[in-house]
């Protein structure tokens, strides 16, 4: 296939399905979408994060949405169309211009719309790496109010280096060797391995 520069030049390349296309491409372009090309093909975003792609074939055309796996899927609409891979991308499909319900339609797209924005705000949050403090330095953090203010101004980063320091420890000795190593690094601010760092 030809290198496509457009949308317009994407559909002239299926004229069989032209018409349909364009009113695929009126919903789509009537929302707060951005029209862009992807990999030879029209792709709608939001904020550069893909939304919906808009496809054509010999035999069908459709939409593809992105993360698909948060799609409700009331209506039955949506096929798999790459067996035994990703589940996340799934695909409207139509043999024809009669097949598309712009109800139906712009009722997916408005929730693949409204899915990216809550996924955007979620995402951060859920790729936040849990802390996990162990026991041995919890002990510690508890009967000493002054050093557990001091390990909770620490950076998450440096709380990490030091609870991960602690945790490795193989046996309960070494563990609180390490433990009265780090004390009083904690109540001084610096990180386990700040010195490296310069």
């Amino acid at each position: 296939m030809e290198k496509v520069t457009s949308v317009e030049a994407y559909i002239k390349l299926h004229p069989h399905f032209s018409r349909a296309l364009h009113v695929l491409r009126n919903i789509l372009t009537n929302t707060e979408l951005e029209e862009t090309i992807k990999w030879n093909a029209p792709v709608y975003t939001i904020n550069g994060k893909n939304v919906i792609g808009l496809s054509a074939f010999k035999q069908h055309f459709g939409l593809w949405f992105f993360n698909d796996v948060f799609l409700k899927d009331t209506h039955n609409q949506l096929i798999n169309a790459q067996e035994n891979k990703t589940k996340t991308l799934r695909q409207m499909r139509f043999k024809s211009i009669d097949d598309i319900n712009e109800t139906i339609v712009v009722n997916y797209i408005k929730e693949a719309i409204e899915n990216q924005k809550l996924w955007s705000v979620l995402k951060p949050i859920k790729n936040k790496k849990e802390i996990i403090i162990p026991q041995a330095l919890k002990n510690s953090l508890d009967n000493d109010e002054v050093l557990n203010k001091c390990f909770k101004s620490l950076t998450p980063y440096k709380q990490r280096e030091f609870c991960e320091y602690i945790s490795s420890a193989k046996r309960a000795t070494t563990a609180q060797t390490r433990l009265k190593k780090i004390i009083s690094l904690i109540m001084q601010g610096i990180g386990l391995n700040d010195r490296y760092r310069k």
